[in-house]
């Protein structure tokens, strides 16, 4: 995860998605515009100047869990920051009250990466931080002490998010020797459901490594950043180290990661491209073995050129000859224009199907709804995209 830019909060936010403005004493989780977009996350609001990093899952039950990260200091990465929640019971019509999921205590806990396990319906979260005064450059130049860096963690809830377990450190069982940043996701992750790894947590995420020896270069770089998985077989208890992606050769640098299990049981890995020398942004490979292992190297999907350099999410809903899906921002060179893509060749090709705003917009999260419908959790805003999260609702039709 990259630094990402600073905006400045507006008094008043004209969503996205929306035709009128919200105004200063609207609630955040009303739905304004009727029941097809409502506002989770309004920055400024409860305690946190900015809200980032979305990730949104649907229960056994049906309750939609909305996961961001509330910064407490501002946009930046680096601070105070807590994981929160807001919980919908009506397909993001309305939402409960913010509650603090992972909380920081002045330091930094973040990219959400969420799962339900659909053995047990437990809602499983795994996340990242790090101390509140280490930056991603300072851990990736090496020069944050042993204990300092980023960790990993898991929680569970068994009452349909309601509550959650206090946070279980797995850093030991998810890293390699020599990797200096990690995170997670972001974005919800992915529970295998056919298949011979049938009931697998797959949680895609991605790291960087220290350079070889003799080498003048500092870590900073980003040829260093690659993609990596980590998987769980028995709900979230134990964890295991998935494929590695360690070709640091500055040509495609896989960064922020998503997946999706398609219908002939494959899972599909869409990456952010970190500034790789490849042309354009996005990257992706498969996995024919649950993510232990690629089939492929990544690789540029030169179909999604139109994507700038930034998070993107992909879903596979599970209805018959439903599309893979894509949402990202749709600018090359800005974070605007959230748009949503289709494949239907198992993410071999994409074609734009719709652009959902013209406004500044930057990460995003899928999730399927009912059948044929499907909601978009992002960043937006009217002069920037970090001024409000909000869930859009879209009919596939």
């Amino acid at each position: 995860m990259m630094p990402r830019s600073r905006s400045l909060l507006a008094p008043l936010v004209l969503l996205a998605s929306l035709t009128v403005a919200l105004p200063a004493h609207a609630a955040p989780h009303a739905a304004p515009g009727g029941c097809g977009s409502s506002v989770p996350y309004v920055s400024g609001r409860d305690g946190y100047a900015v809200y980032r990093i979305p990730a949104v899952v649907r229960t056994r039950h049906g309750t939609l869990l909305a996961f961001a990260e509330g910064r407490r200091g501002g946009a930046g990465d680096t601070g105070d920051i807590d994981v929160v929640l807001r919980r919908s019971t009506d397909d993001g019509c309305t939402w409960g009250p913010l509650t603090v999921v992972t909380a920081g205590h002045g330091d930094t806990r973040g990219n959400p990466a969420p799962v339900v396990d659909p053995r047990t319906g437990a809602v499983v979260l795994v996340t990242c931080g790090n101390p509140g005064t280490v930056t991603e450059a300072q851990i990736m130049r090496g020069e944050v002490a042993p204990g300092r860096g980023r960790r990993v963690f898991v929680q569970r809830s068994r009452d349909d998010g309601v509550s959650f377990g206090a946070p279980r450190d797995i850093t030991a069982q998810v890293t390699r020797p020599g990797w200096r940043w990690y995170a997670t996701g972001p974005g919800h992750a992915v529970a295998l459901t056919r298949g011979p790894y049938s009931g697998r947590l797959l949680i895609p995420a991605n790291h960087s490594a220290a350079p070889p020896a003799g080498s003048r270069d500092t870590g900073r770089e980003s040829r260093y950043y690659g993609g990596h998985a980590l998987y769980s077989d028995d709900g979230g208890l134990g964890w295991h180290l998935g494929f590695v992606d360690a070709g640091y050769d500055g040509v495609t640098n896989a960064n922020e990661t998503s997946a999706a299990q398609l219908p002939d049981g494959r899972v599909y890995f869409g990456a952010r491209d970190q500034n790789g020398t490849a042309p354009g942004n996005r990257l992706d490979s498969y996995s024919g073995d649950g993510g232990r292992t690629l089939d492929r190297p990544y690789a540029v999907q030169p179909s999604l050129d139109a994507v700038p350099v930034v998070q993107g999410s992909v879903l596979q809903p599970p209805d018959p000859d439903a599309p893979l899906l894509f949402s990202a921002p749709s600018v090359p060179t800005a974070r605007r224009a959230l748009a949503l893509w289709t494949s239907t060749d198992a993410g071999r090709t994409f074609t734009r199907a719709r652009t959902l705003t013209d406004r500044p917009a930057a990460y995003s999260d899928l999730v399927r709804l009912a059948r044929d419908r499907i909601g978009v959790l992002y960043e937006t805003g009217a002069r920037g995209p970090y001024e409000a999260l909000v869930f859009r609702r879209v009919d596939l039709r």
